[in-house]
């Protein structure tokens, strides 16, 4: 593994030496990492590397074979409500009832926070006005477009304010303009909170993450700021790309090995 050492503040998300097999499948392989407040962690890796797989452990969706995950020091596995409640969680594909309205989803997610009157009311007014949803409240949410319903998804991960954010390709189906938007909202929402990205999208990492973490094969493969993983492109050169030091950590040439550093 590739890791840039540093002295790291007191985690609001601390995952230990996840593992999670599949029949003879390992598709996890004791990844750990933790995010503090005020930490966007950008997490990385190619199709099948196990990002989404870790990131439902985290968030106590997928029971881990090994290892154990804690939010704001509480475990997920033995204690699932009391760690959830310091939870906001986009899965992939913002899973939601396509029947409902946007306003009806978002006051049937209030009511499972356990939020209700005008508590419940203000936290949907910020959690539309931050999403920019206030305009397709009343619309059926499977009659919306892919992009709309990623914001609902996300509307809905941050209702009840939680600590630790996580997030599964939070931009994938926006527009460019939409894009933005959720970047900007990440960052106005990062100051006392945990929060982790999946993306495909390397500009991401420069445009929102502080760090971020590359894995492969269910294992992490490098973990560091922007400016430090391009200095695992090949011969660190200057004006190397994410996109280079990422092809470099995750398929290296044959018979190189592993580089450390």
């Amino acid at each position: 593994m590739i890791r840039f050492l540093k002295d790291r503040m007191s985690a609001l998300l601390e995952l230990n030496n996840l593992v999670k097999r599949f029949q003879s499948f390992t598709a996890v392989n004791g990844i750990s990492l933790d995010v503090p407040a005020g930490e966007v962690l950008g997490f990385l890796g190619p199709n099948g590397a196990g990002k989404s797989t870790t990131m439902k452990m985290a968030a106590g969706f997928l029971t881990p074979d090994d290892g154990s995950a804690r939010i704001c020091g509480v475990d997920v596995a033995s204690e699932p409500e009391k760690a959830r409640l310091n939870l906001g969680y986009l899965p992939e594909g913002a899973p939601a009832y396509g029947e409902m309205s946007v306003a009806g989803f978002l006051k049937f997610c209030a009511k499972m926070r356990n939020l209700s009157g005008a508590e419940a009311g203000d936290a949907i007014a910020r959690a539309v006005e931050r999403t920019e949803l206030g305009a397709v409240l009343e619309q059926p949410i499977e009659t919306m477009s892919k992009g709309f319903k990623r914001r609902v998804g996300l509307a809905q991960a941050i209702l009840h304010e939680p600590r630790v954010l996580i997030l599964d390709e939070p931009t994938d189906g926006l527009d460019p303009n939409q894009k933005h938007q959720v970047r900007q909202l990440i960052r106005d929402m990062a100051a006392d909170r945990a929060i982790v990205i999946s993306t495909h999208i390397l500009e991401e990492v420069d445009a929102v993450c502080s760090r971020a973490v590359i894995i492969d094969r269910g294992t992490v493969v490098a973990d560091g700021t922007a400016a430090e993983l391009r200095k695992l492109a090949p011969g660190k050169a200057k004006g190397a790309s994410l996109e280079d030091a990422f092809r470099h950590v995750t398929a290296p040439a044959s018979g190189e090995g592993e580089a450390h550093v």
